[in-house]
């Protein structure tokens, strides 16, 4: 069970300080609530405590493991699905594990597509959610600003 304070990564959403911790009852069934700030766009979220393993939650990583972060960043793009369709569920599903290094490939790689080509609608959606989890564990990380966090994604890409 994490604390007050926590800076924790959920999936799909990105990294966030738990604020609180709250008891509420939905359905008339109590339930504990981490009350969590994300860290990129300040939005605010309630994950049930009994959930979180189910769900990925994971702890930010750590400022040692961040160097892997920008490795993978300026490595080589990998093979990606020529169909945008079969590239969006893979990419989706790669996204869903909350995987820090997995999240790097997506915007690693769908950033060069789009320097290359422009980008589908639905795959700038994906680069943008990516990129906004991304960003959000970096700051966490390295205590700095979001405009900080992603002009230093942007370099190592």
């Amino acid at each position: 069970m994490y604390k007050i304070g926590d800076k924790i990564v959920y999936p799909m959403h990105g990294a966030g300080t738990i604020e609180k911790i709250e008891t509420r009852e939905i359905l008339g069934e109590e339930k504990e609530y981490y009350i969590l700030n994300i860290s990129c766009g300040g939005m605010g979220l309630m994950l049930p405590v009994d959930n979180c393993d189910k769900i990925g939650v994971r702890p930010v990583i750590s400022a040692d493991e961040l160097s892997a972060v920008f490795c993978r960043l300026s490595d080589e793009s990998t093979a990606m699905a020529e169909n945008w369709n079969k590239r969006q569920r893979e990419n989706m599903e790669k996204l869903k594990t909350g995987d820090i290094l997995t999240v790097c490939e997506i915007v690693r790689n769908l950033t060069r597509m789009d320097r290359e080509r422009k980008l589908s609608a639905g795959e700038k959606k994906m680069l943008t959610n990516a990129r906004r989890i991304l960003v959000s564990e970096v700051m966490l990380v390295n205590s700095i600003s979001e405009v900080e966090a992603l002009t230093l994604i942007e370099k190592a890409i």
